[in-house]
């Protein structure tokens, strides 16, 4: 028999989530595809401190339990991250679904997760006894894995405010709209005095965990687009060696193929 708990703070479901063994539940529109009859549920969503879109010195702050549609509506919010939000299903679920579900849902199809990734988010861990910062791509260990301690919760994302208004987003789905990611991708370029001082791209739905690799990108800091294209090659070549889909709905090789082709777009998009 379900079990539910009600918070209605931050410090009411921290000590719950300490007291009992309970799964979190925000919007529940991927939990309720795999609902569970004897579980025990941590409703989340009229906690206050998790609904929060705020900024500080550096970070953008985005209350885990914040529902895409809230993401949408904040002048905070990057264009980036609301081009990925608003092809996620339809305007119903984007009253319900959340960002750190999206997250906790471990998936690499995950439309948010790819743009967390992209951007280097982190990650605010909480318990009633603490909390640690943890960048996203080391809160996932594979797929449906987190480091998610049992008495721990989500409580918010950290998006840098800078470096993020020159992107390129594309999503491949099977149609237009209310689509899985068959394929998705996101770049980040970001240039100071004629130069790259931040590249930074990330390949969703492709692998287990969504494919981050900055010692790859790294090969294009500190150039000019000219001194770029003199790598880019090796660049090229780096990649399609680091991407080896799984399987899934469509082929590894189309998927593969896919991966490049976007990569390569997205390169020329800025002059590489």
């Amino acid at each position: 028999m379900v079990k539910s708990y009600f918070a209605k703070s931050l410090e009411e479901a921290l000590e719950i989530r300490g007291r009992e063994s309970v799964i979190p539940y925000a919007g529940g529109t991927d939990l309720m595809i795999e609902a569970d009859d004897q579980a025990s549920y941590l409703f989340l969503n009229k906690v206050p401190e998790l609904k929060e879109i705020k900024a500080d010195a550096e970070y953008i702050r985005i209350g885990a339990a914040s529902t895409y549609a809230e993401i949408l509506q904040s002048q905070l919010i990057p264009q980036i991250l609301k081009d990925a939000v608003i092809e996620i299903a339809a305007p119903a679920i984007r009253n319900l679904g959340t960002a750190g579900g999206n997250i906790c849902n471990g998936s690499a199809k995950g439309d948010s997760v790819l743009i967390f990734f992209a951007a280097d988010a982190k990650l605010r861990l909480v318990t009633s006894k603490g909390e640690r910062i943890l960048p996203i791509k080391d809160f996932y260990l594979g797929r449906k894995k987190l480091a998610l301690q049992k008495d721990e919760l989500l409580v918010e994302i950290l998006l840098k405010k800078t470096g993020l208004d020159h992107y390129y987003y594309k999503k491949i789905g099977a149609r237009n709209a209310l689509a899985i990611s068959r394929v998705s991708f996101a770049g980040l370029l970001d240039m100071k005095d004629g130069k790259i001082i931040n590249c930074a791209t990330a390949f969703g739905a492709v692998s287990d965990v969504v494919i981050r690799r900055p010692d790859i990108d790294e090969m294009l800091a500190g150039k000019t687009t000219d001194e770029a294209k003199t790598v880019k090659d090796a660049y090229l070549e780096a990649f399609d060696e680091a991407i080896v889909p799984i399987r899934g709905r469509v082929s590894a090789e189309y998927r593969k193929s896919v991966c490049m082709n976007l990569l390569r777009d997205f390169l020329e998009s800025n002059g590489i």
